[in-house]
């Protein structure tokens, strides 16, 4: 079934509960590769639950549980755009939230060329109704264009400095770094099964879009926030292009006092696969 604008504006989900326990936690800077050498001190803060540390990040797996849907989409031409995170509250270990879901917007690319759809989700305390982070998701769904409806959402497109980055921090992935971090939820099997994405295109599995947008968390931290976890207040990106388990991923960085701007790229294959990168830091 095609998409029907302006109704699937309408799609909503709302007063989810949700909680996790430190091993969620851990298990998901795991999968992000965290705790690669573990004699890293700062690392293993992010992996070990004494005084347990929770990547900003964390909160996009959280947020999986209220994304409204199924959306009437071809799920196996679908491919993470990008997130635009904010955090209004320390995301701690363990916790229960309650969180409400919504369909934003849709873009139409056009036929043949595909459709972005924004949903968002903003996730409480369970007890005290505070915000703890705010999520904005966009979905490419390769095959779904041509339903008709805005060709543009309206928002800028980030430009970084036109200078040298001011730091480039490298992180080598695992070959099975797909397959460790799907089990914090996203288990779609083009990321483990070849045949399924040889079928969308690939000729392997790919590392997931937010297991990327995740190491470029951890080079932002490693690089100006001494791996401090409640320095970040907002984290957008766009995802450009996959990324295969067991490469090099370069993290460009250019600063501007607590505005940070990002790429990141795959260098053997000059390939860029995060752009438009926003950080801000409290």
């Amino acid at each position: 079934m095609p998409i029907s604008y302006p109704e699937i504006l309408n799609f909503k989900n709302a007063g989810v509960n949700f909680s996790w326990t430190d091993r969620d936690s851990m298990l998901y800077a795991l999968g992000t590769g965290m705790g690669e050498d573990p004699l890293h001190e700062r690392e293993l803060a992010f992996v070990y639950e004494r005084n347990l540390k929770v990547l900003p990040t964390f909160a996009t797996i959280v947020a999986r549980a209220a994304d409204p849907g199924p959306l009437p989409i071809n799920h196996l031409l679908v491919l993470d755009g990008g997130r635009d995170l904010t955090i209004h509250k320390r995301l701690d270990g363990a916790a229960s939230v309650v969180m409400d879901g919504r369909i934003i917007g849709a873009v139409d690319k056009g036929p043949g060329k595909g459709a972005i759809i924004t949903r968002e989700v903003v996730i409480r305390d369970a007890l005290t109704r505070e915000k703890i982070a705010t999520l904005q998701s966009n979905l490419f769904a390769r095959g779904d264009g041509g339903f008709g409806g805005p060709t543009h959402d309206g928002k800028e497109i980030p430009v970084r400095p036109d200078r040298e980055p001011d730091r480039t921090v490298d992180i080598t992935t695992r070959p099975n770094q797909a397959l460790l971090y799907r089990l914090s939820g996203d288990r779609n099997p083009l990321h483990s099964d070849p045949a399924v994405a040889l079928k969308a295109g690939f000729d392997r599995p790919i590392l997931h879009g937010l297991c990327t947008y995740a190491i470029c968390c951890r080079a932002i931290l490693e690089s100006y926030a001494d791996f401090d976890s409640t320095a970040i207040e907002r984290f957008a990106a766009r995802f450009a292009a996959p990324a295969y388990p067991g490469e090099t991923i370069s993290v460009d960085i250019w600063s501007s006092g607590r505005d940070l701007a990002f790429e990141a790229r795959v260098k053997v294959r000059r390939a860029t696969v995060v752009k438009y990168g926003q950080a801000k830091l409290r």
